[in-house]
């Protein structure tokens, strides 16, 4: 059963409902599917009203809702032969960003992104997303692979944030994400990011610094979490909302900030209650996207990324 947030109180009353009745639906001397039928319609129009005026900060709960899709699950719904590859070659194998060789709707790929996990034992494994300097390493070694054979990468960022410990800190975590951008926007092949979830801070860029950057209609993409912001700000994550408004971190926000290039529409009520639908949406743009870019040369790829970056903030 999906998990309400606090804003769908209303939804969820009516869903208890609807879940009472169909309770009683057994009794053959009961005839309550017209009440059924209203309430599931009611329920319906209420969650496109509350969705279709979501605040920057409903937005940043939606993001983060567990059920929204997870790395594991964009690669077994998006990609074929899919072929995990581990490590960084360095120090060891961060379980916070996956990445490996796939088939991508007839083409090769190389696919890397976060992955959050689903339950508290995967989240553990995980590390929440948020990746250690190895992480990184590992993904620009398979970046530099992708560029080295040709084949376009596809990344799917969903972080809070990279992991702000000490061993984080002693390994180089700075340098680590740095590197990663870098290398991002050296790559000659075709490279579209597309923010599923949370995007935070230098731990997304590091995988974003794409020819086309894609965002989910509910995902967000910050400098920094609204409740850091605040307590930077403010000394207080109690103005986490006020934050998030100011940052400008909804994909509407970004789409005309242009800082991002597409925005992909995701289902009523977000992307964890129709999860297939979200995935197959994407998958379509991420196509669409891939098919723009084929064929340019690796001159044009560079020139256009760099070029993207760099108009940024001009006036």
């Amino acid at each position: 059963m999906t998990a309400f947030l606090d804003f769908e109180k209303q939804v969820a009353a009516l869903d208890r409902q609807i879940a009472e009745l169909r309770e009683m639906g057994d009794d053959p001397t009961l005839n309550i599917d017209n009440d059924i039928a209203r309430l599931e319609d009611k329920s319906s129009k209420l969650l496109r009203e509350i969705y279709s005026k979501l605040t920057p900060w409903q937005k940043t709960q939606v993001a983060r809702h567990p059920d929204r899709p997870h790395f594991k699950h964009y690669v077994a719904d998006m990609f074929d032969d899919w072929m995990p590859l581990a490590g960084d070659r360095n120090f060891s194998d961060d379980q916070a960003i996956l990445g490996g060789l796939a088939r991508f709707r007839g083409r090769r790929v190389m696919v890397i992104g976060h992955e959050k996990g689903d339950d508290i034992p995967s989240r553990m494994k995980h590390n929440f997303g948020m990746a250690k300097p190895e992480g990184y390493r590992k993904a620009i070694r398979l970046m530099q692979l992708a560029d080295r054979f040709g084949l376009p990468v596809v990344t799917l960022v969903d972080t809070s944030g990279a992991f702000p410990g000490i061993q984080a800190e002693e390994r180089g975590q700075a340098e680590a994400i740095a590197r990663s951008t870098e290398q991002c926007l050296a790559l000659g092949v075709p490279m579209v990011a597309a923010v599923v979830g949370e995007g935070g801070s230098g731990g997304a860029i590091a995988l974003a610094a794409a020819n086309r950057v894609l965002m989910f209609e509910h995902a967000v993409y910050s400098v920094i979490s609204p409740e850091g912001c605040a307590s930077i700000l403010w000394r207080t994550s109690d103005k986490a909302a006020d934050a998030a408004a100011a940052m400008k971190m909804s994909a509407q926000d970004l789409l005309a900030l242009k800082v991002i290039d597409r925005i992909v529409p995701e289902p009523v009520g977000g992307a964890h209650r129709s999860p297939e639908v979200a995935i197959a949406a994407l998958g379509d743009a991420i196509e669409q996207e891939l098919d723009a870019l084929k064929g340019l040369p690796r001159d044009a790829i560079l020139a256009a990324r760099e070029e993207k970056f760099l108009a940024m903030g001009r006036a």
